[in-house]
């Protein structure tokens, strides 16, 4: 629907490629003023040239892996438009590895930058959204914050505490006009951040994420979610292997946990 978010402010995290690259399109062309971020300031300026109305856009350098400057980033964003209606976080990073071969420091890293950087953002945000009595934060998670398989604890892990984080957040500001959408993303065919066990990182698409769907149209699914302020909601393929997987942990968890040695270990 176009112009469905005219004039409403949103802050993308992880905006300068894939899933975050894919929503800044798709909300500038809703009417939406936009405040990207990311720690690639030329490749935000790209994303940014390419938008509908770009003088809508501003750029702010974000370093979601430097916490400790986080905080200080939030004042900055809501003078860039004077409010901020929307929070969509996303940027990340994924993980592979073996827990007996994964170090404590690449379990520290991912949760620094997959659990840390969102809440430390959220809770600096809060206070604005209170005083307006409107906000919304859109969480982007995963199909492994609902389910474990092999080689993925660490970011498992992370997504999970998201769910536990913002459901308890959802709860205690609902009376005060502020949403939360948790997005559980599928098998999305765009380029993310691989960390090893021994903390090697590799930006090499996964024989999954290069089957996945695409950012495009998962981009449109996260829009119809956010309009429809959802609790929660699954994207990419309709009925792909994360989505059967899902459904079969909530309704035989035993069942899922019996098959996983006969799906073999994710690439």
């Amino acid at each position: 629907m176009k112009g469905s978010f005219d004039n409403q402010v949103i802050w993308i995290t992880g905006a300068s490629s894939g899933i975050g690259e894919a929503l800044a399109y798709a909300l500038a062309a809703r009417g939406a003023k936009l405040i990207l971020s990311s720690r690639r300031e030329a490749e935000l300026e790209r994303v940014k040239s390419n938008c509908r109305n770009p003088e809508q856009v501003k750029v702010l350098l974000l370093d979601l892996a430097n916490t400790a400057s986080l905080e200080a980033k939030v004042p900055a964003a809501i003078a860039l438009f004077g409010h901020i209606d929307i929070m969509v976080h996303n940027g990340g990073i994924t993980q592979r590895g073996l827990i007996a071969e994964t170090e404590i420091a690449v379990h520290r890293e991912v949760m620094e930058l997959d659990y840390f950087s969102y809440i430390i953002l959220t809770k600096a945000l809060l206070p604005h959204f209170l005083e307006r009595k409107t906000g919304h934060f859109v969480v982007t998670s995963s199909v492994m914050g609902k389910i474990g398989t092999p080689m993925r604890a660490a970011y498992a892990a992370a997504k999970h505490a998201l769910h536990g984080y913002f459901d308890c957040l959802r709860a205690e500001v609902v009376s005060d006009g502020i949403k939360v959408t948790i997005i559980t993303p599928g098998y999305i065919r765009t380029p993310i951040a691989t960390i090893f066990g021994d903390g090697k990182l590799s930006y090499t698409m996964s024989d999954q994420i290069g089957g996945g769907f695409s950012a495009e149209k998962t981009a449109e699914q996260i829009v119809k979610a956010i309009r429809k302020k959802a609790y929660e909601s699954y994207v990419g393929k309709f009925m792909g292997e994360e989505r059967l997987a899902l459904i079969v942990t909530r309704v035989w968890p035993g069942l899922f946990t019996r098959l996983i040695p006969k799906m073999g270990v994710p690439k």
